[in-house]
């Protein structure tokens, strides 16, 4: 139906193959704040290794797998039918990186994190900097050879479970005084101090937490490309995770969709099934032409950056994805737990989970709200026939 090549169908078999291993574990990990046995986890971490599931979006002479973009939708896809973040194990290396990290960045940090060796998370939202992230007031200072970091960040997805993070600033020293500069930074280096970690709706071992950055030097190697050249890194980041957050929830939604057709299908009500209710026909129908409708619209992006689109196009479209995908799935999830009813409460149950996993993904990466505006704005610049 998708026009999905050989090696694009063993690619998809192959990570639903790995979901499906680890969709038992979920209830466990509910259970234990996100947690699995350390040994499990190891296991499960070496499996998405071994089968090639990990730094799709690397190319192969870096050690990555080199798939296409579409075949990345493919793999985060089947991890989204996942809960309690158990496919976060099907990591994805910052791909905007390999092309400009210097030799000592490449060799400590990038090329590591490629074999699955060390883990990176981002430092870049703020208290009042959400959505958009032009209005920094975390600092960068040059000093000699080295940078001199403050500033206070919030929402530092998994940092709990990394070892390095990326920090953004506004530069505040020298000709690019002003604009926003990226940085590496070991967790462990002094200045570096957790506020407070907030407990989130969903169960994930990857923690949020709140950090402080107070007189933090790193030396002028771990400057990522130039300064000024912030902002650029993090377009291209929200580029991608927005069209990949549309394929977990592709993931998500089709889980639902099955689940709570599996259960209305067997749950009796006097005489009759669920599923023959025409109220719970129409929840089934809506959800599963919506599911088609993004599916076909996700797929269908990433096949466009893969035969070189526009770029500037390609962040509208990929917004519209991030937009569109997030609230079907959110929809659907709300759906589940109708048809479920009572069980469909219960932490216990799959629709329950992503009730609360999937709310996120409407604010995460850009609110619903931002993704509109962007949209508008490319409608306003480029016109409709640019766009759709």
């Amino acid at each position: 139906m998708y026009g999905l090549t050989p090696e694009d169908l063993e690619l998809q078999a192959r990570a639903r193959g790995f979901a499906d291993e680890l969709i038992p574990h979920e209830q466990y990990a509910e259970e234990h704040g996100g947690e699995l046995p350390e040994d499990v986890r190891h296991r499960i971490e070496a499996r998405a290794v071994e089968l090639g599931l990990t730094a799709t979006n690397i190319p192969v002479e870096l050690g990555g797998r080199g798939c296409s973009t579409l075949q990345q939708v493919l793999v985060q896809e089947q991890g989204g039918r996942v809960t309690n973040a158990l496919a976060w194990c099907l990591t994805t290396p910052p791909g905007w990186w390999a092309a400009v990290a210097n030799d000592h960045q490449r060799d400590t940090y990038l090329l590591p994190t490629i074999e699955g060796r060390r883990e990176g998370c981002y430092a870049i939202t703020e208290e009042y900097a959400g959505s958009d992230v032009s209005d920094l007031k975390a600092t960068a200072a040059r000093d000699g050879d080295e940078y001199v970091l403050n500033g206070e960040k919030w929402h530092v997805t998994s940092y709990n479970l990394s070892d390095h993070v990326f920090f953004q600033g506004v530069l505040t020293t020298g000709d690019h005084a002003g604009e926003q500069a990226m940085f590496v930074v070991d967790n462990d280096t002094p200045g570096i101090r957790v506020v407070r970690t907030p407990a989130y709706s969903h169960t994930f071992a990857h923690h949020h937490p709140i950090l402080a950055f107070e007189d933090v030097r790193v030396p002028a190697t771990n400057l990522i490309g130039g300064e000024g050249d912030g902002m650029s890194f993090v377009y291209e980041w929200f580029r991608y995770e927005r069209l990949m957050i549309g394929a977990r929830c592709l993931g998500a939604a089709e889980r639902l969709v099955d689940e709570m057709q599996a259960f209305a299908a067997q749950r009796r009500i006097g005489d009759e099934y669920l599923v023959d209710k025409q109220l719970v026909q129409g929840m089934l129908a809506d959800s599963l032409t919506e599911l088609f409708a993004a599916r076909s619209m996700v797929y269908e992006v990433g096949r466009s950056l893969d035969a070189g689109a526009d770029l500037k196009v390609a962040h509208a479209q990929c917004s519209m994805v991030k937009l569109y995908v997030s609230e079907m799935a959110n929809r659907i999830a709300d759906r589940a737990v109708q048809v479920f009813g009572g069980r469909g409460y219960m932490r216990e149950n799959v629709a329950e989970r992503f009730f609360r996993e999937l709310r996120v993904e409407r604010i995460w990466e850009g609110a619903s709200e931002i993704q509109r505006a962007i949209i508008a704005a490319q409608l306003g610049k480029r016109g409709r026939a640019a766009l759709v």
